[in-house]
This record gives structure tokens, sequence and C-alpha cells, in this order.
């Protein structure tokens, strides 16, 4: 091995071989292991080098075998074979090899974390990168704290249907959800899941925090129920692409008249610009023009031509001239005080609102909105 023995001599290697004591031998494997990862090798010296290891892996003594477990944990001069005998050893040489070495196949892995017990599939759950093949094992095979530190790792790369097993197996348990919840993307039919089971901030978080596309947050609403729906509308009115928006409702069959009534009554008028386009299969701009004409024309046939009923068109007339009545003023409550305004000027105007959607609609006005809309009934 000439090029190794440029920094390790015969001595080293016969201590190596036949020290006398596990500390002789342990200081020489240190010594080997620390040459072999700082020294170029050829092809010839990495074999000889594989040789001394395999001989070393198999020494009696614990802290022998401790020594390349820790000189190597990251070196790709490890044999597999060795990484292998040494991953299923005792916990002190196994876990630094689990945890970094790029040595395993990803087939070892997943057979690792299947047989390996918690603390080395935890120890795997925290590697640098998983793929799917070793996270999907994880999720079937994992424990609660090695299931939760692959959630939480931003290098573990996980299938659909690996993380619906997790929620399967894990449903009850908050740390591994809060996990999960927290990762960069998710399927949308996970985060379904997720919202009907995590409560609180991580709920929030879910919802309002960029975890969610605004289709996904939609999405969220139990049974299409359109008061959900216009809920998370108001969660997710930052978003610029509401045409996608719209379009993900009607594929849902969620683009309701009532759906339109109730938005467009909380003052997103983008939103029912949007959704009159998208039921009229007319362009956006057109359908504004139309929306927005002054003369009483316009809103009337695109209105129709959207195959909205008849008997809603006075309160959809109602809320769009109270839109035109209204201007923000800037003021630090810019949005809030324009909101309340719609709703109460909508709502002690003549109209055919159902009453569902005008109970709604008191709702989200509270007790200034309903004395309003009871003056005005009256």
């Amino acid at each position: 091995m000439a090029t190794t023995r440029s920094a390790l001599t015969d001595e080293d290697i016969r201590t190596l071989m036949r020290g006398a004591t596990p500390d002789e031998r342990a200081a020489a494997a240190r010594k080997l292991c620390a040459t072999m990862d700082r020294t170029p090798l050829g092809d010839e010296d990495r074999a000889l080098a594989a040789d001394i290891l395999r001989v070393v892996a198999a020494d009696v003594a614990e802290r022998v075998r401790k020594s390349i477990a820790e000189e190597l944990r990251a070196s790709a001069l490890v044999p597999r074979d060795v990484a292998l005998r040494l991953a299923r050893d005792v916990e002190s040489i196994s876990l630094p090899l689990l945890s970094f070495s790029p040595v395993f196949t990803d087939d070892d892995l997943a057979e690792i974390v299947r047989l390996g017990g918690p603390v080395r599939q935890a120890a795997v759950a925290r590697r640098p990168a998983l793929s799917p093949v070793v996270t999907d094992s994880l999720a079937e095979h994992g424990g609660q704290r090695a299931v939760a530190a692959a959630c939480a790792n931003p290098g573990a790369t996980f299938s659909e249907r690996g993380l619906q097993r997790v929620v399967d197996r894990f449903e009850s348990s908050e740390r591994v959800l809060t996990a999960m919840a927290y990762r960069q993307a998710l399927p949308l039919a996970v985060t379904e899941r997720l919202v009907a089971l995590v409560g609180g901030q991580v709920r929030e978080h879910l919802l309002r925090d960029g975890a969610l596309s605004p289709q996904a947050a939609l999405e969220m609403a139990v049974g299409g129920a359109e008061r959900a729906t216009v809920d998370l509308v108001d969660q997710v009115g930052r978003t610029a692409d509401v045409r996608g928006f719209v379009a993900h409702l009607r594929a849902g069959k969620r683009l309701t008249p009532s759906l339109l009534l109730r938005a467009l009554a909380h003052g997103h008028m983008p939103f029912f610009e949007w959704a009159v386009a998208e039921l009229a299969q007319v362009p956006h701009h057109r359908t504004w023009l139309m929306i927005h004409d002054a003369g009483p024309l316009g809103l009337r046939a695109i209105y129709e031509r959207a195959g909205l009923p008849a008997r809603l068109f006075p309160a959809f007339r109602a809320a769009v001239d109270t839109f035109h009545a209204l201007e923000f003023d800037g003021g630090p409550r810019d949005r809030e005080r324009f909101q309340e305004a719609m709703l109460q000027r909508f709502l002690t105007q003549p109209q055919s609102a159902s009453r569902d959607d005008v109970e709604y609609l008191l709702s989200r006005m509270g007790s200034t909105g309903t004395s309003a809309w009871m003056a005005g009934a009256a």
C-alpha cells in the first residue's frame, strides 16, 4: 500500500493487526482511517485498505470497531459490506454510520429501518437526504420518534403514498402531524386530512401562512359548504391567481350563485368578476366592462349569459351598485371598514337573497350589522 505507507508505518499496521491491547489497536485504526480519508488512493491501495478495514471491523474490542465508525462516518471509502456489518453492531458503532455514511443504498436503509429498531430508525430519519424508498419504509415501519424526525427533515423526500400512510398510523400524534404540517410542500389530499386532524396554530399555518395554495385552501371547506368556502376566500385573498382559483371552484362544482352573492357582498369584486367570466365563458376584460357598465343592461346581459338565477339578480344589482358607491379612504383599517359598510348597505337594500345567505352575511357583520339590518327591515 505504497501511498498509505508514507503516513502509516509497517509498525502501525502490525499494531493494527496484532496490537497487545484494544487501546493500541484503536489508536492504530484511527491513524489508518485518517490516512485513508486524507490521502488520494489508487484502485490497488483502495482495495488493500478495504481488506484491512474488514479485519479491523471484526476486532473483538468495541473501541476498535468504534474508531472506524467515528473516523469514516461520512467517507465513501468504507466498503459496503463493512458498513452493513457495522450497522448491525452496538449503537455506539452503528449510529455514526447510519447518520452519515454515503455507502448505504436506499434499499439498505429501507431494510435497516424495517429491522433496526427505534434508535437506528431515528438515525436514518435524520440523514441529510432521504429518498422516497427510505421514507416509505419509515412510514410503514418507523416509530413515532423516527417518523416525526423524517417529517421535520427538509432533506427527506416523501411520496404521497408515504405521507398518507404516516397519517393513517399517527393520526393521534400531535408530534408527527405538526412536523408534517410544517413541511415545505404537501399534496392537497394530505393537507385536507391534516386540517381535519390538527388545531390551533398548526391549522392556522396550513390555511393562512403559505402551506396551502388558494385552490387547496378552498378544498378545506367541509362538504363544499359555501360559508366555509367564503371564509377561506378571505384568507387567500392575497393571491394573484384569481382566475385559477375560480376555475378550480368550478371544476369542483362549487361556483354556486350563493357563493358568488356572499363573496360579492363581502367586497370580493375581483372574485365575482372572474367567476362570472368563467361561468359565461367570456374573456375577463369584456366581463369587467359589462359588470361595471354605468348603464342598466351590461350587468344583466352578462349575468344571464352566466346562467345565474333571475330571482337573485336584484341582490347582485344592489351589491354591485353599493360597491361602486363606496370608496377606500386610506385609513389603517381601510378594508375592514369598507367591508362592514358594504355589508350594511347591501343588507338594508331590497333584494332577493335567501334567508341562509342573509343570516350568513349578518354573522360576518356582528351586532353592528345586525342592528342596521333590523332598522332597515323595520
